[in-house]
């Protein structure tokens, strides 16, 4: 666990690196034997041998042969995942096309065109033709286009993305970040999405262990301290339970387990609480082995045992059974009010319940045979495909779009006749009346929410039943982008605005036309792309649109030539030198930092989003326009700039530098106490001698809030303030504060 630990040297012998790779091999076919049919092992051999030859001169950056890789990543798949033969096959040669000699059209040749489409989607696209796009958001679009036909992609991609998450540590501090960040941003909600629980559970854990190495060391830490305390409690606690439930008759188990470090780390800074105060760091399961028919009474009969033993909070009961989630995960959950005053969350599964929620989306198709549970991931898939298709707009936007639509957890919302419509959390009214279909989202003037009338922008909530209300004579625009978070809700309003905007430039295209026209000139692709670019202007559309608005008014026309039919631009004139601006004296905020081992001092700027003050763990990032931008690796931006343009990332680290002090800001939450506000200010400007920048305090009903923005020179100058301040008598919690608009 601690990041000291010293990873051995990579040092075996040819020899011992054959027996290795043959070990693991035979490890594989072990786990995968009960799912072997005849003719099964040849073609694994086959793959194995394939891959094998096609990666034997690769190493992976701790120095063991490229092949590890692969045969993990299919064991993950099988043994985590629950895929497969077929997958298997496509794990073993997921990275051959990308990265060897190996074609697609060889694959096909040996294993079929199945497993080719598969190995294709797993290939990463190496040239991007779009400019503006990411390679990771294409990459990420080329993914979901070959999961929508066949799921088992993503699978796979999720197994290689967990062996690497498993494996970072002998990558460059940069290469951490970017990909932690990424699987934050994507790969751990995807498989949430998927319903593999204990995969987005490592993977969270694990991108935390790199982003935020102190409070996860932290955390990991105080629960290995706790654990034979909560062990005591939750067996004091289960036992009352098990002695009832026996009785019924059931066939049951019953344990505790730990919450991961990431959920307890969300839980502390969701609710502003410290470790010792969040109460479920662990959840007690009860699993039923009963027939399939017998599952929700049996899930009933249990629940109604546990809380005739403890009291259950009533606004804690969530019922999965009458409406699983869309990712199919069924169960009961209710959180009790256990012995010592704790609250305890109780999840309530069956065995197939369970298998469904660790094995999501394979366990998931094993159970699907005739159930009219078929249709939910196949209706995603469906959503998925929809918008796919007329995706134009630049991938890092849909990459947004597809998390917040797609990623999202979700809300059951009520047609008038009671038909339950899922969408994702945060959806609007407009979001619902889009999924209606498109033409009452174009049309819809506003919504009735269980019979009250409320705004577009309305954002709904679990249960509500909505009518929408159109007229005839509304049409989307432009606003209409910033109230849907929906991805379908998204593209139909840009393809309404887009029509919308065609039908304003015609005018300003017959003007055009006329014009060069009388001037001589032909109307033709070479001559509008000629003024389009004079103008400045992405597009011809938009060069029209802009002369029917009257933006544009042509004069310039006059200053262009006319050869035969073509038209030259008028010669540009040189630009005058701009005004002394650009050396003008560096900000104050612009102090040195060392970048890899060269200290060159390079002008940069501190984000405001987070404002890094030196000691912070920081990262730069390459901003158009604004040159070099420091931003905190905690920083609530930092995922998403480091899982869209990890390109644009530069390792930094601080310089030490008394001379230049930091403006941050602390935020004091304490009981008002005659001369606190004395003590406070004494202890800052008396004792630490650290100038103070503003102060407001106000104080109601017995408890004060004091924002507090200080010069420090250091993170920490600010960690010993903030513990000096935290012993002063009467004061609750001190926390640094970098947002804004304070």
């Amino acid at each position: 666990m601690d990041s000291v630990a010293v990873i051995p040297k990579y040092n075996l012998n040819e020899e011992q690196e054959k027996k290795l790779i043959l070990r693991e091999y035979r490890a594989l076919l072990r786990v995968l034997k009960p799912k072997l049919k005849p003719g099964d092992k040849e073609l694994l051999r086959r793959a194995f041998e394939m891959a094998a030859d096609a990666h034997k001169t690769m190493r992976r950056k701790s120095g063991e042969p490229y092949i590890l890789h692969p045969l993990a990543v299919a064991r993950i798949g099988i043994e985590e995942i629950g895929l497969g033969v077929r997958s298997t096959i496509c794990s073993l040669l997921h990275d051959t096309v990308e990265d060897t000699d190996v074609t697609l059209e060889d694959i096909e040749r040996e294993f079929g065109t199945e497993i080719a489409r598969i190995v294709d989607g797993l290939t990463k696209i190496s040239n991007i033709i779009d400019v503006n796009a990411s390679a990771q958001a294409e990459n990420f679009k080329k993914i979901l286009l070959t999961l929508t036909d066949d799921p088992r992609v993503i699978l796979i991609k999720l197994a290689d993305r967990l062996h690497n998450m498993r494996t970072l540590d002998s990558m460059k501090r940069e290469k951490q970040l970017k990909i932690a960040s990424e699987t934050v941003y994507v790969y751990a909600p995807l498989s949430h999405r998927m319903g593999l629980y204990n995969i987005k559970t490592e993977l969270e854990d694990l991108a935390m262990k790199y982003l935020e190495p102190e409070a996860y060391k932290e955390i990991a830490r105080k629960l290995a301290e706790t654990k034979r305390e909560r062990s005591r409690y939750i067996n004091e606690f289960i036992k009352p339970i098990k002695e009832k439930l026996d009785k019924t008759g059931y066939q049951f188990e019953i344990y505790g387990r730990p919450k991961s470090i990431h959920s307890i780390w969300n839980k502390m800074k969701k609710k502003g609480v410290a470790f010792e105060e969040v109460y479920d760091l662990f959840a007690i399961r009860v699993i039923l082995d009963i027939p399939l028919e017998q599952e929700k009474e049996g899930c009933w009969k249990v629940y109604s045992v546990i809380t005739d033993e403890y009291t259950p909070s009533p606004e804690r009961l969530r019922d999965w059974l009458s409406n699983p989630k869309s990712n199919g995960y069924e169960a009961l959950h209710t959180t009790v009010m256990g012995p010592q005053g704790k609250w305890v969350e109780i999840q309530v599964r069956t065995r197939r319940m369970n298998e469904i929620a660790e094995k999501g989306l394979a366990a998931h198709w094993k159970y699907k045979e005739g159930t009219a549970d078929e249709n939910r991931f196949d209706k995603w898939f469906q959503q998925i495909r929809e918008v796919l298709n007329n995706q134009d707009s630049d991938s890092i936007d849909f990459l947004h779009d597809f998390k917040t639509s797609f990623l999202a957890e979700e809300i059951y919302v009520y047609t008038p006749k009671g038909d339950v419509k899922m969408l994702p959390v945060d959806s609007t009214a407009l979001d619902f009346a889009f999924a209606i279909h498109s033409v009452v989202g174009s049309q819809c003037i506003g919504a009735k929410i269980n019979h009250k009338l409320v705004p577009l922008s309305h954002k709904l909530r679990s249960g509500d039943q909505v009518e929408i209300i159109t007229s005839s004579k509304q049409k989307p625009n432009e606003d209409w982008l910033n109230i849907v978070v929906t991805a379908k809700a998204k593209s139909k309003i840009k393809d309404a605005l887009k029509e919308e905007k065609r039908k304003v430039a015609d005018e300003g295209k017959y003007v055009l036309q006329r014009k060069l026209e009388n001037m001589g000139a032909a109307f033709n692709q070479h001559n509008v792309d000629i003024l389009a670019s004079f103008y400045k202007l992405p597009s011809p559309l938009d060069l029209y649109y802009q002369i029917s608005v009257k933006a544009i008014d042509l004069k310039e026309l006059s200053e262009f030539h006319v050869l035969g039919d073509k038209l030259e631009p008028p010669k540009p004139i040189r630009p005058e030198p701009k005004p002394d601006a650009i050396h003008a004296l560096p900000k104050k905020d612009a102090e040195l930092i060392i970048f890899g081992e060269s200290s060159d001092k390079i002008m940069y700027t501190l984000a405001n989003c987070c404002k890094p003050i030196p000691g912070d763990d920081v990262f730069g990032f390459v901003s158009t326009g604004k040159g070099l931008t420091i931003h905190r690796t905690n920083c609530p931006n930092a995922a998403r700039l480091l899982a869209n343009y990890g390109h644009r990332v530069v390792k930094t680290k601080w310089a030490k530098n008394k001379e230049i002090s930091f403006l941050t800001g602390l935020k004091i939450v304490g009981l008002d106490d005659v001369g606190v506000i004395h003590k406070i200010t004494n202890l800052i400007s008396g004792e630490m001698k650290i100038n103070i920048n503003a102060m407001t305090i106000e104080a109601r009903e017995g408890l004060f809030h004091g924002n507090i923005r200080v010069y420090v020179h250091d993170k920490e100058e600010l960690d010993d303030l903030v513990d000096s301040l935290k012993k002063l008598p009467g004061i609750e919690t001190v926390d640094r504060y970098d947002t804004e608009q304070q």
